[in-house]
């Protein structure tokens, strides 16, 4: 990882940081004597720094994480949710990227401690998740009365029954039982986190861009399709991938033995 930023570290909001890196786009929640909750001003700086993330033609691919090594994010604040009387959370409550934000370019949790609660729903939300050796995860909302509707898609990411054990007991998941049932990608020690979380977004900012987003959308197609109709819808959303100029300039390249120069058209 190459130790240049692209942009200088920049706030979006005192509670969370926007950086560039290589194209690679790190939103930092900083409130680590919180454990990073989600106050209404992470809440608000994690909007404004994926809108932000959207809008910056440089970032290929954005990743998530929290500062300190002890939290990724330990949930709602819920000092601040007593002090509210918070009763049901609104829609747009917390970000839950594809639900009432949409991220077209791929997401990476670097989940560097506890991700309990709403930090539970930031990874689960994101597309792919590293987790740092001693991460540990876990929908705690049974232990405080609280809900977790945002859970919904859960039981299509892990096997139903790990879903409904992870729900009903609470119990926190370590880092390697995560990765086991299909929650996260990667484990690595804490000291490479970072280092592997960027070398694992810059293999993907290397490739096609055209290809890489259509890949997204695609695998998220028979989540809420059934198949024969999965099929057709990823059809129509490659199409104008094969007709456009990276699609040409891909096997040209390999054919020339070059590194291929993509436009994203």
């Amino acid at each position: 990882m190459s130790d240049r930023a692209d942009d200088a570290r920049s706030t979006t909001d005192e509670a969370v940081h926007y950086e560039r890196a290589d194209g690679v786009a790190w939103v930092t929640i900083d409130r680590p004597e919180a454990r990073n909750a989600l106050n209404r001003a992470a809440r608000d700086g994690l909007f404004d720094a994926v809108h932000r993330f959207n809008a910056d033609d440089e970032a290929r691919v954005l990743v998530l994480t929290g500062a300190g090594d002890k939290a990724f994010c330990a949930g709602g604040d819920l000092k601040e949710m007593s002090e509210t009387g918070l009763t049901v959370p609104p829609p747009d409550f917390a970000p839950q990227f594809g639900r009432n934000i949409e991220v077209a370019k791929p997401t990476i949790a670097a989940v560097n401690g506890i991700a309990y609660a709403g930090g539970f729903l930031l990874a689960q939300q994101c597309d792919l998740v590293v987790a740092a050796e001693h991460a540990t995860f876990a929908v705690s909302e049974v232990r405080v009365g609280r809900g977790s509707p945002w859970a919904a898609p859960l039981s299509w990411l892990v096997p139903p029954r790990v879903a409904l054990q992870i729900l009903l007991t609470g119990d926190p998941l370590d880092a390697e039982r995560a990765r086991e049932v299909g929650l996260v990608n990667d484990v690595v020690p804490a000291a490479d986190l970072r280092r592997h979380t960027q070398a694992l977004a810059m293999r993907i900012a290397a490739n096609a861009p055209l290809s890489v987003l259509a890949s997204k959308r695609t695998a998220y197609l028979s989540a809420h399709l059934p198949l024969e109709q999965a099929y057709d819808a990823a059809e129509r959303l490659w199409e104008p991938v094969y007709r456009s100029e990276d699609a040409q300039e891909g096997p040209l390249a390999f054919r020339q033995k070059r590194t291929p120069v993509w436009k994203g058209r």
